[in-house]
């Protein structure tokens, strides 16, 4: 499957921590790899033999939101819905709104929006920072600081200065890596099973640049 191997078992719904024993967990896992990877091919991607670049971050950003966990206290966590948000030119066309369409996360029906300025993102649970806004990064950051907001991105050098998810290419695959500091500060707990499959963590405090 490529590319699509990289999501396949987050679409159980599995969440760490119910399986007290660690070899029972990875064989169930595997299992799911396996049944997971036809259901992605005959469901999400069937359009497709082989998902695009934007197909895959779109499911990435769906599963994101499994495995992180929101504080109670902050003010997208009270509302009815789950807003996954884009701020700036959406890359991904109406491949968000298919993905993300009929789904529910933390037993909220999951609401996408794009946004213009971050002032707006206070009910996100999760933001997607165009590489649009590369110039006004620093800005956008600065404006969701300590908001309990994940955000995600694809622009060069995101984590480094401060983001928290950056997709990366590994060759033909999309890959992320992970800012734990920037995590943390916001008082996200990511589940080991995503740090597991982050292609690196690392913990680095806010750029200026």
């Amino acid at each position: 499957m490529g590319q699509s191997s990289d999501t396949s078992s987050w679409r159980s719904g599995t969440r760490p921590g119910l399986l007290s024993d660690f070899q029972r967990g990875r064989a169930l896992l595997r299992g799911l790899v396996v049944a997971l990877v036809l259901l992605v091919t005959t469901g999400l991607l069937a359009q497709q033999s082989k998902p695009n670049e934007y197909q895959v971050k779109a499911t990435y950003l769906y599963n994101f939101g499994r495995f992180v966990r929101w504080p109670g206290t902050v003010p997208a966590a009270k509302g009815d819905s789950f807003s996954v948000c884009v701020i700036g030119r959406d890359p991904f066309g109406s491949i968000l709104d298919s993905t993300l369409a009929g789904e529910s996360l933390d037993g909220k029906p999951v609401v996408l929006r794009r946004i213009a300025k971050p002032q707006e993102a206070g009910e996100c649970r999760i933001l997607f920072i165009s590489s649009t806004e590369e110039k006004h990064l620093n800005e956008i950051l600065t404006a969701l600081d300590q908001s309990g907001v994940l955000t995600v991105s694809d622009m060069p050098g995101f984590t480094r200065r401060g983001g928290m998810i950056q997709f990366v290419l590994d060759g033909d695959r999309v890959r992320f890596e992970i800012n734990l500091t920037s995590t943390e500060s916001a008082r996200l707990t990511l589940s080991s099973e995503l740090l597991k499959v982050a292609a690196s963590v690392k913990r680095n405090g806010r750029s200026g640049d």
